[in-house]
């Protein structure tokens, strides 16, 4: 199931969607290169692609982890790279009064997964028409999230989506219930993979979260092989020296390989 996003292109075909970009926007040129270069693999694979880029982090461990560059600066990125490539761009919001804010700027408006349970959130959300983007709580059954979304279905907006980002049943680690997959497709919203976020290593006593990257292509198979509808992914072109998540991030010059094999497996799973 593709979603009903404004700019998404070659959603006629049996393609996965990808959400993909670096985590935040982190100054007002490199966001650019990075949406050019996953565009021209996405359109060399005909993949529908959403640009994703933080337009700032508000819930880091450490009170000196980068947050952005400013708010409306960031935004304005993220709006121009729309205008310029022609694509569909999402963000996270944290409070009600950033939603209609961030709305003016992005076409699809993301819940942090720690979030996924605030009522005035999810209805301030659901009240700009956007498409919202509810991630699953790391402490949530994919078949809770089936409250999250009546939450937004209140206001008339039933423009959603539901990401798998993994289940913490300890302090450093994160596990993917690939059941929670199909459990989130009984509402009838696409369902996405997070593969990123899903191998993070939180709570690290260094207060930085840790990742394991190389398991990247890993959980991608398995979503793909589950019947996942879209795969999100953050990606940066040396995360080593990314401000935000880069322990967890995809290497840019290695999303291409990347993609061709994880639709090779698509059309696989397709045939049945």
């Amino acid at each position: 199931m593709i979603p009903d996003i404004p700019k998404l292109k070659y959603t006629n075909g049996e393609n996965f969607f990808l959400l993909a970009g670096p985590c935040v926007i982190e100054d007002e040129k490199s966001p650019f290169e990075i949406a050019g270069k996953i565009l021209k693999i996405t359109e060399k694979y005909k993949i529908p692609f959403v640009f994703k880029g933080s337009y700032k982090k508000a819930n880091r461990s450490k009170l000196d982890s980068f947050t952005g560059i400013g708010d409306l600066k960031a935004l304005n990125v993220l709006k121009k790279i729309s205008e310029t490539f022609d694509i569909p761009v999402v963000t996270d919001i944290h409070t009600a009064e950033e939603a209609k804010m961030a709305a003016e700027y992005v076409d699809v408006l993301q819940i942090p997964a720690f979030l996924c349970r605030q009522t005035d959130l999810l209805i301030a959300a659901g009240k700009t028409g956007k498409v919202v983007n509810i991630k699953k709580g790391q402490f949530l059954s994919g078949a809770s999230m089936k409250f999250a979304a009546e939450k937004v279905e209140t206001t008339g907006n039933k423009n959603i989506m539901l990401t798998e980002r993994g289940n913490m049943y300890g302090y450093g680690d994160l596990i993917v219930d690939y059941r929670n997959i199909i459990e989130m497709q009984k509402t009838g919203y696409p369902v996405v993979l997070d593969i990123t976020h899903s191998l993070q290593q939180p709570n690290q006593t260094s207060g930085v979260t840790g990742g394991k990257p190389e398991l990247i292509e890993t959980i991608g198979k398995a979503g793909i092989a589950v019947g996942v509808d879209g795969i999100f992914l953050e990606t940066h072109p040396n995360p080593a020296v990314a401000k935000s998540d880069g322990a967890n991030m995809l290497k840019l010059d290695l999303l291409d390989d990347l993609l061709r094999k994880l639709i090779e497996l698509r059309n696989v799973v397709n045939k049945f």
